[in-house]
């Protein structure tokens, strides 16, 4: 199995386990998450963006102070705005966060679901998940030769055909270096790909 259906399953699994969604920050480097995964209705999540709650949200404030897992209703004495009552007019009634991972490449992870608290072997089943999602998306700390020189010629702007040239290769030997790539950096197109490389300097 592939590192991306590796990724996929995992968030199905995840999925599954939340009944009124989830979000995933994954690897959160300088404020920013390398990778970010949600399931939550959009109309909560465009509330959430419009309240500029992310610069407030007690489940990203206990997620950087410790690392374990915890139910929303521990987290009241943290949520002076009222979010999380405001979630609950949005479906998300009850709530879990996880957090797994060294501060500097933290993973952050909460789920919802409104009918009532996550089981404890519920959040046992999610506190896997979501070290084998941190694992996973670990960024890589090279890549081969090839598929950086590949990168870097369709980053520079020239075609396949252009590239595989340049290369002395055959085009379909350029687009295997590409798809190697994609698949070493968990990305779903080359541009993305190309992005993803240039973050992890590897480009």
């Amino acid at each position: 199995m592939s590192e991306v259906s590796r990724l996929t399953t995992e968030l199905s699994q995840l999925g599954r386990q939340s009944p009124r969604g989830y979000f995933a920050g994954l690897h959160i480097r300088f404020s920013y998450a390398l990778f970010n995964f949600h399931t939550y209705d959009n109309t909560w999540l465009e509330h959430y963006t419009s309240q500029a709650y992310a610069m407030r949200d007690p489940t990203i404030a206990w997620g950087f102070s410790t690392t374990g897992e915890t139910r929303w209703s521990d987290l009241q004495s943290l949520d002076p705005f009222g979010i999380f009552d405001d979630a609950a007019r949005f479906g998300l009634v009850y709530g879990v966060s996880l957090s797994h991972g060294p501060i500097s490449s933290r993973s952050i992870v909460s789920a919802a679901r409104d009918d009532r608290e996550f089981s404890d072997d519920e959040i046992s089943t999610m506190r896997d998940i979501v070290h084998r999602l941190h694992n996973l998306t670990e960024p890589p700390e090279s890549l081969t030769k090839a598929q950086t020189d590949a990168l870097r010629l369709i980053a520079e702007g020239d075609r396949h055909t252009a590239a595989a040239a340049k290369l002395n290769i055959s085009e379909s030997a350029l687009k295997a270096r590409l798809t190697a790539a994609r698949e070493r950096l968990l990305a779903r197109t080359t541009a993305e790909a190309i992005q993803r490389a240039k973050e992890y300097r590897l480009l």
